[in-house]
């Protein structure tokens, strides 16, 4: 259930904040909220096709996001149009706020992708992270964002990595 009221609402608007600034917004299916974990299913809600190199976001793809009051990351499980599983892309943020129907989640740079089979876990964005300048502006958050991403290559490198997500 959503904190603020009896029944969580359908649809949720997820805004993604890095730096300051809002870096997307888009409508998403709430399909969970126990109050600590959110689950949202949205379609890929960038433009035109991001490529990776390890893996490709495009079009018809479909989201569905985890994200927790309590931890500082988020996990988007990333499926094909027709439903093959591609991996899950995870971001290093500050704990989601849900006021109403907005999902706020501020990134902090850092990010690791599982791929579908497990075989290829990577952390990325570690020279962003660095370059971000947040470890001299709030060296608490910084620590938790390393933490955390350290927490989230050991559950990603274990068999029970989606059970985090159940």
């Amino acid at each position: 259930m959503s904190a603020n009221s009896a029944e969580p609402p359908s649809r949720v608007d997820v805004v993604l904040v890095k730096a300051g600034r809002t870096k997307i917004r888009y409508t998403g299916e709430l399909l969970h909220d126990d109050g600590i974990r959110l689950a949202v299913r949205a379609p890929w809600a960038g433009d035109g096709v991001r490529d990776f190199g390890f893996v490709r976001f495009e079009a018809g793809d479909v989201f569905t996001e985890y994200y927790w009051r309590d931890r500082w990351f988020s996990v988007k499980e990333v499926r094909t149009a027709a439903g093959a599983l591609k991996g899950w892309y995870c971001d290093i943020t500050r704990p989601a706020v849900l006021t109403g129907t907005e999902l706020v989640v501020e990134d902090l740079d850092l990010d690791l992708w599982r791929s579908a089979d497990g075989t290829d876990v990577r952390r990325l964005d570690e020279d962003e992270f660095t370059e971000s300048g947040l470890a001299d502006r709030d060296p608490k958050a910084a620590a938790a964002a390393v933490s955390a991403l350290d927490e989230l290559e050991r559950l990603a490198r274990g068999d029970d990595f989606t059970d985090l997500l159940g």
